[in-house]
């Protein structure tokens, strides 16, 4: 789940790109096509806004943006199908002289799900879903479920990543004539226990694997979710990664929407507290075993290349080009790049020691 740092760079190139051209007026036009969706009926909107464009005004504009609209539909036809993640798509005069023509289009295959549709015409491109996949690496867990249901899902920065959908076998309230009421009940109590092991065992195979799992929220209409979680249903590796337990309404997708939803102050939290924990990792090495440690740009650079780094802690003030050269440089030798805010007194002491610091694979 977690992006690559040739991921990453790509994407940072790609938006840096979209980013540095702007129209005069509202006629470059932005896609997104979300995963699943078919390609055809975007094809078919875009030529529709083709003929709504025939009413603005301005000759020029009206020009520019039928012509982009035409660019677009034109490569999307390369396309044989939507790409498994869904698809972002870019085009526009991008001339920097008025009244000349440079038509572009560029289209990216996202290495995450796009679960946003659509179209805008306006005087920048609409680079945000893009940029949001880069805004945070955190990689958490979501289960919603009753006694009835059960969904997994990743969250990955603001995108809710959905994995499955179970259901469970729990018979209804009312028992078939003829049935004691003990058996029917002994019933429904053996049959939601089962649906318990089942969510957990899908749960396990989805993310006890998963290293970059920074933590598991739980959520869910009624008690079933308190009686998963302390009933011991998750193996004890992942229930010691549950950092809380959610009351909403509903399950499936939009119940994993309002569990995110509720949880935005637990997860703020959580980071802040990620990053405080590896930071007073590196401070207390720093003071009992400094040979463990370095820090400065030059001395971590040597070191990254030297192949000994497990950790490089960059402040996010060190400046995103620089950050993502470093990126690169750091997956050649498998060393993890962890971002730290200058939102926690610990943030601001790596600020004073040169903005990066790394923890090595052993002491030196």
């Amino acid at each position: 789940m977690e992006l690559t740092a040739k991921q990453q760079h790509d994407i940072k190139k790609f938006v840096k790109e979209l980013d540095s051209h702007r129209a005069r007026h509202t006629e470059f036009i932005s896609v997104y096509v979300p995963q699943g969706y078919d390609l055809t009926k975007i094809i078919q909107h875009l030529a529709q806004e083709q003929g709504t464009a025939t009413n603005i005004k301005s000759a020029s504009t009206r020009k520019n943006v039928i012509d982009a609209l035409e660019k677009m539909i034109q490569h999307l036809r390369l396309f044989k199908r939507n790409p498994e993640h869904g698809l972002a798509v870019f085009s526009g005069n991008v001339s920097a002289r008025e009244g000349q023509q440079d038509f572009q289009v560029w289209s990216l295959e996202p290495p995450i799900p796009i679960k946003t549709r659509m179209y805008r015409c306006d005087k920048d491109f609409k680079t945000e879903i893009l940029a949001n996949m880069l805004a945070v690496k955190e990689v958490y867990g979501l289960i919603v479920l009753d006694r009835r249901d059960g969904d997994i899902a990743y969250l990955k920065g603001k995108t809710i990543i959905p994995l499955l959908a179970t259901h469970s076998q729990v018979p209804g309230k009312f028992k078939a004539g003829g049935q004691s009421a003990q058996r029917f009940e002994r019933q429904r109590s053996d049959a939601a226990k089962d649906h318990l092991k089942k969510v957990a065992a899908h749960a396990k195979d989805q993310f006890l694997e998963n290293k970059s799992l920074k933590g598991i929220i739980v959520g869910g209409p009624g008690p079933t979710k308190y009686d998963f979680v302390e009933g011991g249903f998750l193996t004890g590796d992942l229930n010691k990664k549950v950092i809380g337990i959610k009351d909403i309404g509903d399950t499936g997708e939009y119940g994993l929407q309002q569990l995110v939803n509720l949880s935005e102050d637990l997860l703020a939290h959580e980071s802040i507290m990620t990053e405080k924990k590896i930071m007073g990792e590196f401070f207390d090495y720093l003071n009992k075993k400094p040979g463990k440690v370095t820090y400065g740009e030059a001395a971590v650079r040597e070191k990254i290349s030297q192949g000994v780094v497990d950790k490089v802690l960059v402040s996010e003030s060190y400046g995103d080009e620089k950050i993502e050269a470093l990126e690169i440089e750091a997956e050649k030798f498998s060393s993890e790049i962890v971002i730290i805010s200058t939102e926690t007194s610990e943030g601001v002491q790596l600020e004073k020691i040169g903005k990066i610091a790394a923890i090595l694979r052993y002491e030196m």
